[in-house]
């Protein structure tokens, strides 16, 4: 099941100078196309997956498991498998006359957030606020 899972993509081609067909013939067609203020926005969705290494790595060793385990691994590889079948991420990209890219913007949220944590609704990365403490001294009475 490791060998069918999705390849992965050139996430280095959303940068600012990229040709917009360069991302179409990478990620397919946009979710999403519109024009505001006159300038082409466009949000891609995909699925990263895994280099061909990894993925013939992962088919290797869950071949290995079946063989010394005469099946039973599967019980536990198919499920994880089934999991771990890459990341969902989602960038918008806004383009100049010339269908180049002058600005990109990561709608995939931080590895590492769940539902359950709140995170900032807008789509721009900024760094998080450390809070600063302040010592108290306590004053005996």
């Amino acid at each position: 099941m490791a060998s069918h899972q999705p390849s992965e993509k050139n996430v280095g081609l959303f940068k600012v100078g990229t040709p917009r067909s360069f991302l179409i013939a990478e990620f397919g067609q946009p979710v999403s196309s519109e024009v505001r203020n006159g300038q082409t926005y466009e949000i891609f969705r995909f699925t990263q997956g895994y280099s061909g290494g990894a993925k013939a790595g992962r088919a290797f060793a869950e071949g290995v498991a079946d063989v010394m385990t005469l099946g039973a691994a599967e019980v536990i590889t198919t499920p994880v498998e089934s999991i771990a079948d890459g990341n969902v991420m989602a960038y918008e990209v806004r383009y100049d006359s010339n269908n180049l890219v002058v600005e990109v913007i990561s709608l995939t949220p931080a590895t590492g957030t769940s539902p359950a944590q709140p995170t900032d609704s807008s789509p721009t990365t900024q760094a998080p606020i450390q809070p600063t403490a302040t010592p108290v001294q306590q004053t005996k009475s």
